[in-house]
């Protein structure tokens, strides 16, 4: 017999203005709606309400913009745009929404289930000689197809998590 617990789910809402690096270990849903200054690393749900200033980058799984963000912007489930938002740098996200209205001024690169080198060099933001380094050492989950590598961005997530990156 199979049991589901229902996890109480965390919330945080920010109308301050905060400056620094917030990180996120664990799944939660946060929102800010003042100014913040600095890097964010999330899991869960992240959203910038459509009074907020942030500048900063920001990685995060499923990540909802309503108002001004300048910086790159990383979403490994989904990035949303809603029709407030105004966005002024890159963006790199699994899947896409943007609503009529929102402006993006930046490219956006999409994140595909496996990165090449390059790709993975950008998501983790190291050089690209440490990831071929990696590889071929097998510090990081790869796969060689002739003579290059691919990385699937789910076991990068979890070699990620496991905190083996870089040892």
């Amino acid at each position: 017999m199979a049991f589901k617990r229902k996890m109480e789910e965390k919330i945080l809402d920010v109308d301050a203005a905060m400056q620094g690096s917030l990180i996120f270990k664990e799944a939660v849903s946060l929102r800010i709606n003042g100014k913040f200054e600095g890097s964010l690393e999330t899991k869960g749900n992240l959203t910038i309400g459509p009074t907020a200033l942030v500048l900063a980058d920001i990685v995060g799984d499923n990540v909802i913009i309503g108002g001004k963000v300048k910086g790159r912007i990383t979403a490994k489930d989904r990035l949303t745009l809603l029709p407030s938002a105004i966005v002024e740098g890159d963006i790199y996200p699994a899947k896409l929404n943007i609503a009529e209205g929102a402006i993006l001024e930046g490219r956006c690169l999409m994140l595909h289930d496996f990165l090449n080198s390059e790709e993975l060099a950008r998501y983790l933001e190291v050089d690209l000689n440490s990831i071929l380094e990696w590889a071929n050492s097998g510090k990081v989950p790869a796969v060689k197809e002739g003579e290059h590598w691919k990385f699937e961005r789910k076991a990068i997530d979890s070699w990620i998590a496991s905190g083996k990156i870089g040892k």
